[in-house]
């Protein structure tokens, strides 16, 4: 049987340990892709006497296109791997191992050392992401169903927590002491994460093996065939309308992020610099002491049978308080801030944390629509995000490479685009993971992945005209075309709610 705790057993905010221990290890992948992430425009668009490579936006734009498309492409075939041969738990591991690998070659600042950590990368990527996200999935049976999408929104929590570490402190020591040593923290943190996963393996029992290393068969019942093709229909229908989603939500880490670092006035002076240092510091050190929280309950629960995981796991959260203290102290030290272009990226994570419980009450009590309305509401959100920075935009001539616009804009849009990937990411995991055969179950995660990639491609792309869109007509145009695209998409999906209602079978 898929028991992972025996009745009674400790568990942490109402779900098992193991959760949590899938939380701390996406937690440190997430570090590492979205620290990575945040630097990589900025490094390649930085001119050489700085450090950078200098290359133009559109091609640093193109390759983070390339980059973050295969990122995600490689789920399918890391799913299918982890189905037919390794196992999830297996493939996890090897993941980790291999994205560290990628990272450790960004230490070296040569091309090609360079091309071949994104690669590494890549494939890492490829058999971590899509088995982490099933075994969550395979936590909850028939016994505890009702918590699956409160388990999944406490996971998300965890990925956003490390995308908001990743994001502030590799942003932070890239931009500002090293671009080599931000990229190499991120690898830190992803050996770190794998290594402790592989220590704590022993409290998900039969759980993510693969066939030949379970020790009793598991027996899953399965729909009627006719009713599973409808529902992996239905999976295809709610992957694919996350391209219009993704393609303009992933602009954070290209244009947006061009957007802060030349359009936007980041320098700040007596009392808002005061000002600034006290919230940076506020919203640095409240999500720091939640998840140190959490890692006393998980030691608490687990530390006498994976003592060497939790060790681990203290190891990384002392790291990250260190780093944390260091930053901090830095800032203050100095008369005036300049805010990081890369620090907006955290504003993402920090409202994920905040918001997500309020969201969770939200649709457990008060409105909790089908999926296809949620999925609208959320490309609905996502597109006014983009209408605040079309609109805080267009007091900026066409052509012009550097304005100063109030940082009130990104601020509005991380916002809004906050709330539309809730009412997207975390239900679209939740839903796969209730749609899909067990059998499928990577694979479906890897279908989900793929219309991803296929956004971070476009989302690539189309930033690269942000200069010849914003010089012919104007930077304001450029975000109107993100406000449109995803509103239009949101209004489509709402209408299939009814035809997509039948393919799900029951499934809310």
């Amino acid at each position: 049987m898929n028991k992972i705790q025996t009745p009674g057993a400790h568990t942490i905010l109402g779900h098992p340990d193991s959760l949590f221990v899938l939380f701390f290890t996406e937690m440190w992948e997430r570090f590492s892709y979205y620290g990575m992430r945040a630097l990589l425009v900025l490094f390649l668009v930085t001119e050489v006497a700085k450090g950078g490579w200098g290359w133009t936006r559109a091609d640093a734009t193109a390759l983070y296109g390339w980059y973050t498309g295969l990122v995600y492409l490689t789920p399918i075939l890391g799913g299918y791997i982890a189905d037919r041969i390794l196992g999830s738990r297996r493939a996890v591991v090897l993941g980790g191992f291999v994205i560290a690998a990628g990272h450790a070659c960004l230490l070296f600042d040569t091309p090609t050392m360079f091309y071949t950590g994104l690669g590494l990368v890549v494939a890492g990527t490829g058999l971590f992401k899509p088995n982490i996200s099933a075994i969550v999935g395979q936590l909850y049976t028939k016994d505890n169903e009702g918590g699956r999408d409160g388990g999944y929104t406490l996971f998300y929590m965890g990925v956003n927590s490390g995308a908001f570490f990743g994001i502030l402190l590799c942003g932070y020591i890239g931009e500002k002491i090293s671009w080599p040593l931000g990229f190499g923290l991120a690898g830190a943190f992803m050996m770190l994460g794998a290594v402790q996963f592989y220590f704590a393996q022993g409290i998900f029992g039969q759980i993510g093996l693969s066939k030949s290393q379970k020790t009793e068969e598991v027996v899953h019942e399965e729909a009627e065939p006719h009713i599973v093709a409808d529902r992996l229909k239905a999976i295809c229908v709610f992957s694919f309308f996350t391209i219009f989603f993704w393609f303009a939500f992933e602009q954070s880490g290209g244009s947006m992020t061009i957007f802060a670092a030349d359009y936007t006035d980041r320098t700040l002076a007596g009392t808002s610099g005061m000002t600034f240092k006290i919230i940076n510091t506020l919203i640095t050190i409240i999500p720091t002491f939640i998840l140190s929280w959490l890692l006393v309950k998980l030691f608490g629960g687990t530390a006498k049978k994976y003592l060497m995981s939790n060790i681990l796991l203290v190891v990384c959260m002392a790291l990250i308080w260190s780093l944390v203290i260091w930053m901090l102290s830095r800032e203050f030290s100095l008369d005036q801030s300049s805010v990081p272009a890369t620090w907006f990226g955290v504003l993402n994570s920090f409202f994920i944390v905040i918001l997500a419980p309020m969201f969770s009450k939200i649709w457990e009590k008060y409105w909790n629509p089908s999926g296809p309305v949620k999925f609208g509401t959320g490309l609905i959100l996502l597109g006014l995000g983009f209408a605040a920075l079309s609109y805080g935009s267009a007091s900026i001539p066409a052509g012009a490479k550097t304005a100063s616009v109030s940082m009130v804009f990104l601020i509005v849009a991380y916002l809004f685009h906050t709330m539309g990937e809730l009412c997207i990411s975390p239900v679209g995991l939740s839903y796969i993971s209730k749609l899909a055969p067990p059998r499928l179950l990577g694979l479906m995660f890897g279908v989900w992945y793929v219309n991803t990639a296929i956004a971070n491609k476009l989302a690539g792309f189309t930033g690269s005209y942000i200069d010849h869109i914003s010089e012919t007509y104007s930077l304001s145009t450029f975000f109107l075309i993100f406000t449109i695209i995803p509103i239009t998409a949101g209004l489509v999906f709402m209408m299939l709610n009814k035809w997509m209602h039948r393919k799900m079978h029951g499934i809310h």
